[in-house]
């Protein structure tokens, strides 16, 4: 889940005016790809780490501020969001998705690191779990209830521009932004969730399913980020 909540994919026939099967269908498609991306950014991270290259990158990442490093993951969220927005043809979507899968893998691994390091790896696999049934929980609500949450993308977007003037502050000022600013992350990833779910289907074309999935791989990882701070900070 981006900034730009307000961008309106650009559609003459969204999936919610289709037939019902070409909606289970488009449905299908773009779960089938959201799981891919999040087996794809679980097998970067494990080869990163076999490997033994997570530790000196992490070490060369966090040699800038910690709090930069929080704000290069949010901007790389943005810039999800548009991508998934603009691109049309499918190879452009593909090409979409495994960029910014491998981007958030990468700014992940500061933060893997410290846990992995500071709490232990069992850490990492808890918040995991936590942001996949948060995840499936609230998928289930935006689907069950079929409502248009679509008047969240007015509020998600100032919370989302709070968020980033805050980090900046803390980067300027020298404070530390703490658990509380955690636990609000993870209340603005559960309305994203909602949003965009809400918005793939009334917004998206059915040829653009694997956009579709990056805008909500965008706000699955956001969710996992802020679950795995809180984790950290507990223990």
């Amino acid at each position: 889940m981006g900034m730009d909540v307000s961008y309106r994919v650009r559609s003459a026939a969204p999936v919610v005016d289709l037939p019902v099967d070409q909606r289970a269908v488009f449905i299908s498609r773009t779960y089938l790809h959201l799981f891919g991306a999040i087996a794809l950014f679980t097998a970067i991270e494990a080869a990163l780490f076999v490997t033994g290259v997570a530790y000196p990158l992490a070490a060369a990442m966090m040699s800038v501020s910690w709090l930069l490093i929080l704000g290069g993951f949010m901007v790389v969220g943005w810039l999800g969001s548009r991508v998934a927005a603009r691109a049309e043809s499918l190879p452009a979507q593909y090409a979409a998705l495994f960029g910014y899968v491998f981007a958030e893998a990468l700014i992940f691994v500061p933060l893997l690191v410290m846990a992995e390091l500071s709490v232990g790896a069992g850490v990492i696999a808890s918040a995991a779990a936590v942001t996949l049934v948060g995840f499936a929980a609230l998928t289930g609500v935006a689907w069950t209830s079929r409502r248009d949450f679509s008047f969240l993308g007015g509020l998600l977007k100032w919370v989302g521009i709070g968020a980033v003037v805050g980090i900046i502050a803390s980067v300027a000022f020298g404070f530390t932004l703490g658990t509380w600013f955690s636990v609000l992350m993870v209340v603005f990833a559960g309305g994203a969730i909602l949003y965009d779910t809400s918005r793939v289907m009334r917004d998206f074309p059915e040829g653009r399913y694997v956009a579709a999935s990056l805008s909500l791989f965008a706000s699955v990882a956001l969710l996992f980020w802020y679950v795995l701070r809180i984790f950290m900070s507990r223990d």
